[in-house]
């Protein structure tokens, strides 16, 4: 539609946690409903070369892209909302900077020169921007700049965007700011000076916001808002407000009503429509009318911070829509589960999510918990450690072998049914070393898997070490447990499904990463179905 790439870049003050990512995809979405060819790319300003090292606790999930970039959770967003798969490209860190940098220093390729944040750092950040604008896929490129504007890790990307408005030009860079208008309930009135702060902050950069998104609880009125544009440099049109919503689908509504689009677009020079949202406002339609009502237990050692399973959590809201049902997610910490007090905590459950994770702890309540619901009927769905726990579970309570584990957990056990990828053993390095990105899946005919799927080819995202010890398939098919799906190269063993349970199904990947508004996720889909039909036969 437009034949030069134009650049939105989305900052953020005041306090962080404000929803840049949720802003960006929100704007994204409107501006791809409008037939614009959007991407979004988050800056993240730690010095980690990508999460992947990150304890949960920490930074919430690692999301993991097709090709195998283990990236901030923001991107998991980006594709839920625009239905359009991230790349290594879309995700840049401080670390990734510095270590090509560096790099590049130690090959000579700077000709001696002293190597310094201006220009060679800026330099890297403005190449890294620019990739996914270069690629001529996009009209529009939105860049997200983690952390808060006076951050120190931030400085270096506040240059670079400064340095980029002046290269490309008016009208073909723009930078949306986002702060806080807090509410003071004392003084009963709303408080504009955080984000004339963090304005100014911004223009001592050197950076100019043309745009201010102000997160409120409270309407903004038309004096503040006057008052807010005379003081911040911004047009009264500019100012556009995100009160809090009941769910973050609520956000592209409320940006719509706002005029964000609008804005961006007169900014940018470019045509401005009505953006398309018919199937989205369908979606959000059956999400907040749901006819049923299930609980799902969600069995993991990072329940306390919700982020850390955020893509499992959207795509139980994306499977709830289609089966118009309402999930409730009761988070269940497995450190804490026992054969004492099981019985309490899941046998009311419609549906169990046996999680990701890694390390050993809270691994036997995850075990108890999946001996639980396959002797008790309750559907079930595990995730890459999941699914190794119910291959344990199975061989441990129906083979037979009371020692059964992964070496993972237990490196000199017996019976490793569970065991280290070939390809692993001599990996020392942690970051970006496991089994990452899409591979593919060749699935059984006489499956619930092909039932879900329709197909006996798929591709799913991995981020694993260990893996199903196929020695051991042929006693543990011969018990019962089946082996439904495998990647054809490797053989190695995808999914396992016990056909004497109603709902039973294990997988080694990572489904939730490929459920997003417009495509709900297969196997979330299933489950959810199964679990509804359970809760109505109970």
């Amino acid at each position: 539609m437009t034949t030069k790439t134009k650049y939105i870049f989305v900052t953020g003050g005041v306090t962080s946690s404000l929803g840049k990512g949720i802003i960006a995809a929100s704007l994204a979405k409107l501006l791809q409903a409008q037939g614009y060819k959007t991407t979004i790319q988050k800056l993240d300003p730690y010095i980690n070369v990508d999460p992947g090292t990150l304890n949960p606790y920490e930074h919430g999930e690692c999301y993991v892209t097709d090709d195998g970039a283990e990236t901030d959770l923001d991107l998991g967003h980006y594709e839920r909302f625009l239905n359009v798969p991230t790349s290594q490209a879309n995700n840049v860190t401080t670390g990734r900077i510095y270590q090509n940098v560096i790099e590049r220093e130690r090959r000579g390729e700077f000709l001696g020169k002293t190597v310094q944040v201006v220009p060679h750092i800026t330099d890297e950040i403005k190449h890294r921007i620019q990739i996914l604008g270069n690629s001529g896929d996009y009209d529009i490129v939105i860049t997200e700049i983690g952390g808060t504007v006076g951050d120190i890790e931030s400085l270096p990307y506040v240059e670079a965007v400064r340095q980029l408005k002046w290269d490309l030009g008016e009208n073909n860079a723009i930078v949306i700011h986002l702060t806080l208008v807090p509410f003071l309930s004392a003084a009963g009135e709303l408080k504009t000076k955080p984000t004339q702060h963090s304005v100014k902050t911004l223009m001592e950069s050197g950076v100019q916001a043309d745009i201010l998104v102000c997160r409120t609880e409270h309407e903004l009125p038309s004096d503040l808002r006057r008052k807010l544009a005379l003081f911040c440099n911004v047009r009264e049109e500019a100012i556009i407000q995100s009160i809090d919503a009941s769910t973050i689908y609520d956000v592209p509504n409320l940006m719509l009503e706002q005029g964000l689009d609008k804005v961006v677009l007169k900014k940018l020079a470019l045509k401005s429509d009505t953006p398309d949202l018919t199937k989205w406002n369908k979606f959000l339609e059956l999400h907040k009318n749901p006819k049923s009502e299930i609980t799902i237990g969600l069995i993991g050692k990072y329940v306390e911070l919700q982020d850390s399973y955020k893509s499992i959590l959207e795509a139980f809201i994306h499977a709830g829509a289609e089966n118009e049902v309402k999930v409730n997610v009761e988070s269940v910490h497995s450190e804490y589960l026992n054969e004492d007090n099981i019985k309490m905590k899941l046998s009311h459950l419609d549906g169990v999510l046996v999680a990701p994770g890694f390390g050993e702890r809270g691994i036997e309540g995850k075990i108890d918990a999946i001996k639980f619901v396959r002797e008790n009927n309750i559907p079930f769905l595990g995730i890459c450690l999941g699914m190794q726990m119910a291959v344990i579970e199975f061989c441990r309570n129906v083979l037979g072998l009371k020692d059964a584990n992964s070496t993972e957990m237990d490196p000199k056990t017996s019976n490793p049914v569970i065991d280290i990828m070939e390809d692993q053993k001599n990996i020392t390095d942690m970051g970006g070393t496991m089994r990452l990105g899409a591979w593919d899946c060749h699935i059984e005919k006489e499956s619930i898997a092909y039932d879900v799927y329709q197909s006996q080819d798929i591709k799913e995202r991995h981020r694993h070490r260990y893996e199903f010890n196929s020695d051991y398939k042929e006693k543990i098919e011969a018990a019962g447990l089946k082996t439904t799906g495998y990647n054809p190269e490797t053989k190695l063993v995808e999914i396992v499904e016990n056909p004497s349970h109603p709902w039973f199904v294990a997988v080694q990947y990572h489904p939730e990463y490929k459920s997003t508004v417009a495509n709900p996720h297969p196997l979330f889909v299933a489950f959810v179905k199964a679990s509804l039909k359970h809760h109505n036969t109970k």
